[in-house]
């Protein structure tokens, strides 16, 4: 597929709608989707527009009627045999053609593997800019220019960038920052099936099989719990006590930056701006002091447990319950009072 030139002199009035480019693995709907959902109905709403999910797939069935459940007002589901598995190639051209032909007024991919893979490839197709990992969405009220902001210079500023001039306006959304949209029984909508007619010489990489792994994944936004340590741990074996309370308490195991920086675990871990942006349920801070990098990706956790020495420490001023005390001594004791609990 030829890249298309960027048009100057475009007229923004003949774009409209708000987008969200669907995620689907084997038929099952991505949580980032559902989160997308969420963030552009408000968007749409703003804008007095439509909401629009895009669904690549080959055989998804009545899968796609659910997205109407979840507040789309239209499912286009892009049905291609090549799409059947995913394929980077295969799904930008084909997300990529039907952008140029309906004219979306803004486009939201998922800043996951897949959205991080597809989105910018799309950009270069249509001749479009895109800004990347976003945290926060919103339509400025005065002139209807939608601004997308995302942390900047290592989490140390959060830069909000504007596509004045060229359509669509695009962007990446951090998984675990936009809430999921409700489920509505009772939701209706219309679903369009287009056919980007895809060849066989489009795509020049194809999945050939995969190999299954022992790894553990880390899935730090789908956790109910999550139980992280920080500086404060003060060595890699301490975590040891981080991942015995979070084994009690059926959570995931996070962590700081520091403590990710000082290489006592790995990056998949960390939670924050530069790492991964949570809501759980309950969060537990063991020794994290609480620098604003990584109270801006937690602090929206229904309920947050801080434990460190220091009374002082800038976590205690967004916790919900704080504990000042050694964490040597204090996590072990909630760890065996849990495990009670659950015999």
């Amino acid at each position: 597929m030829q890249r298309a030139k960027v048009n100057r002199g475009i007229n923004p009035a003949d774009y409209k709608d708000v987008w969200v480019i669907g995620e689907q693995r084997d038929g099952v709907i991505g949580a980032i989707t559902i989160e997308l959902l969420g963030e552009g109905k408000k968007l749409a709403k703003a804008l007095e527009k439509k909401l629009v999910v895009i669904i690549p797939g080959a055989d998804l069935g009545d899968k796609v009627k659910e997205l109407l459940h979840y507040g789309a007002d239209s499912v286009i589901y892009v049905k291609d045999p090549l799409l059947e598995k995913f394929s980077t190639e295969g799904y930008a051209n084909a997300i990529a053609k039907v952008i140029l032909e309906k004219k979306p007024e803004i486009v939201l991919f998922g800043a996951t593997s897949l959205g991080r893979d597809i989105a910018p490839r799309v950009a270069a197709r249509i001749g479009t800019g895109l800004t990347a990992d976003c945290t926060k969405l919103a339509i400025d009220p005065e002139d209807g220019k939608f601004l997308q902001t995302r942390p900047a210079f290592g989490g140390n500023l959060m830069a909000t960038i504007i596509c004045p001039k060229n359509r669509p306006q695009m962007a990446t959304v951090r998984p675990g920052v936009m809430e999921k949209a409700p489920f509505d029984q009772k939701a209706s909508g219309s679903v369009e099936i287009y056919e980007p007619k895809l060849t066989e010489k489009e795509i020049r990489a194809k999945l050939i099989g995969k190999k299954s792994t022992e790894k553990n994944l880390v899935n730090l936004v789908g956790a109910k719990t999550i139980v992280s340590g920080g500086r404060g741990l003060k060595k890699a074996e301490n975590f040891k006590l981080i991942e015995d309370l979070a084994e009690a308490l059926g959570g995931e195991v996070g962590a700081s930056r520091a403590a990710v920086d000082a290489g006592w675990i790995d990056q998949s871990h960390q939670v924050g701006q530069t790492g991964t942006t949570v809501r759980p349920g309950l969060y537990i801070a063991c020794g994290i002091s609480g620098a604003i990098q990584h109270l801006a990706g937690m602090s929206e956790a229904k309920y947050i447990v801080a434990i460190n020495k220091d009374p002082g420490a800038p976590i205690f001023k967004v916790c919900d319950y704080g504990i000042v005390g050694d964490l040597n001594e204090i996590v072990p004791a909630i760890t065996e009072a849990v495990r009670k609990r659950n015999q």
